[in-house]
């Protein structure tokens, strides 16, 4: 499954931007997805994951009121809307999926994941 993110970048602390995730070629509407982070030294972290069907959405406490994850089946992409952006949240962020249809948890480890779009915090 070839998952693309994009959106990433350098952003000043307090700033915003908006991560997509999609797949060429492959359907993702029956299919939850997460967002996972990973910084340097650091363990991954499930940042949000989005359910198929009713687009319930799971946020980790550390970006809750900050980042919101949402989906456009129309355009077969996966969005995390990242807002008040710290220098914390410096990392490279991954979509991945588990191709089921509901989020059961937030999690680190999918059964398939995209290269990653690195996310850069700092004035």
């Amino acid at each position: 499954v070839p998952l693309v993110e994009s959106g990433g970048g350098l952003v000043q602390p307090g700033g915003s931007l908006r991560l997509s995730c999609t797949a060429p070629g492959f359907t993702l509407d029956y299919y939850a997805i997460g967002w996972i982070r990973q910084a340097p030294g650091k363990e991954a972290e499930g940042v949000s994951c989005i359910s198929s069907f009713d687009g319930i959405a799971l946020y980790a406490d550390s970006i809750k009121g900050r980042f919101t994850i949402s989906r456009d089946n129309g355009e077969n992409t996966v969005y995390l809307q990242m807002n008040r952006l710290k220098s914390a949240d410096t990392a490279v962020y991954y979509c991945a999926t588990d191709f089921l249809s509901n989020c059961r948890s937030l999690k680190t480890s999918y059964e398939h994941r995209g290269q990653g779009t690195q996310v850069t915090v700092s004035s």
